[in-house]
């Protein structure tokens, strides 16, 4: 069994020149499907089972999941502006391109072009699915552990 904090911990050593502290929050979250504080071996297991094993709507799910924040079913602009800032927090000064002001909200913009296809102001995961199928880099980034193990 893992707890958060230890989760925090050993993640940060992936991530030393930046926090990773809410990325690993929210991946911790992801993992510990019971919602029960901690992750266990069966926990983790099956959470990279379907990210290197899975298919194609598994991954997609899994991630929709882990960006779902509050797991109502959708992805709203404040839960992805979360994500982005934990994802440059984590990578520290070797962000590219550098965090400036605006870059994050410019981040969020484009994935909210790109997957709110009817422009009501969340995500759903058919959006979700959908608009990644038809993102060939999307395509790209699903695939690129399935031969790991």
């Amino acid at each position: 069994m893992v707890n958060e904090e230890t989760f925090k911990h050993i993640y940060a050593q992936f991530f030393p020149h930046g926090d990773a502290s809410m990325y690993a929050h929210y991946l911790f979250n992801a993992f510990d499907t019971t919602n029960n504080g901690s992750i266990n071996f069966k926990d983790f297991v099956m959470g990279l089972s379907i990210l290197l094993r899975g298919t194609l709507q598994e991954k997609l799910e899994w991630t929709f999941h882990l960006y779902d924040i509050n797991q109502d079913g959708y992805i709203n602009r404040e839960e992805m502006t979360e994500i982005v800032r934990a994802i440059y927090d984590m990578m520290g000064k070797y962000t590219y391109p550098a965090l400036k002001g605006d870059v994050p909200q410019q981040h969020v913009d484009a994935f909210f072009q790109k997957m709110d296809k009817n422009k009501d102001g969340v995500v759903t995961l058919d959006e979700f699915v959908i608009a990644c199928q038809e993102d060939e880099t999307m395509m790209r980034s699903m695939q690129l552990f399935e031969n790991v193990m």
